[in-house]
């Protein structure tokens, strides 16, 4: 039986780099884009605090934590929604805007996704190797 790769084995910079950067880039984003850049109202609005929920996973995403990676790849669904929405019914320069939090938000998904994914296809190898061992341990 071969032994199952060390997490080192299975990291991936590149793809670590790009999560972690899409997902400071969208923060910093959306902070830019309610206080200055094409605010809601003049002078800036308290939808900038919509970056908030960012900071949740932020630590997790900085440590390497896969299930905090996990879950916040469904969370940032919900800024996809938001920039889907905005780029089809704002108008420039708030659309434009809306399109870089969609793109953002892809970068973010794919890459978060693709990072985790040796970690799940080694999940499941250990869980069909440890059942595998089970069955036959129970026919002796």
């Amino acid at each position: 039986m071969t032994a199952a790769p060390a997490d080192s084995d299975l990291h991936n910079a590149t793809l670590y780099r790009l999560s972690v950067g899409s997902l400071v880039a969208l923060m910093l984003l959306c902070i830019a884009w309610e206080w200055f850049l094409a605010p809601l109202r003049p002078g800036g609005s308290w939808l900038v605090i919509k970056f908030l929920p960012l900071l949740l996973p932020l630590r997790g995403v900085l440590t390497r934590n896969r299930y905090t990676m996990q879950w916040s790849s469904m969370l940032i669904l919900l800024f996809f929604t938001e920039g889907i929405v905005r780029a089809t019914s704002d108008r420039a320069p708030s659309s434009t805007l809306a399109w870089a939090e969609v793109a953002l938000t892809l970068l973010f998904f794919f890459s978060t996704i693709l990072y985790l994914r040796p970690y799940k296809r080694r999940a499941k190898a250990i869980k069909a190797g440890t059942s595998a061992h089970s069955s036959a341990d129970a026919g002796k």
